[in-house]
């Protein structure tokens, strides 16, 4: 599957949350974050392991109880059933690839 870039395809799950599948096989699905500064993301879990990169911006991330200040070219893996979420510091985007793929993020 190849994808070319456009504005268009974002959802916003929760204010200050966008979010838009930009690829998918089928092992991995990888997803756009357009994060808004003081959004929250709450905590949650879902069985897919799931890597970021951390594009721009700055976010901390709560990972199974234990903060972490991410910043503009970090990157982390949460394993699968871990709880997690994230507050939003500054404007920020992520890319995060899930495996296996998220049934619910398929577009």
């Amino acid at each position: 599957m190849f994808t070319k870039n456009s504005p268009d395809g974002y959802n916003e799950p929760m204010p200050g949350i966008k979010i838009k599948t930009i690829c998918h096989g089928e092992k991995t699905l990888m997803v756009e974050f357009i994060l808004k500064a003081g959004s929250e993301l709450p905590v949650h879990t879902h069985p897919h392991e799931q890597t970021g990169y951390l594009v721009m911006g700055n976010i901390r991330l709560n990972i199974d109880g234990k903060k972490h200040d991410v910043k503009t070219g970090d990157s982390w893996c949460i394993p699968g059933d871990v709880e997690h979420g994230a507050k939003i510091l500054e404007n920020s985007v992520a890319v995060e690839v899930f495996s296996p793929v998220r049934e619910d993020l398929l577009p």
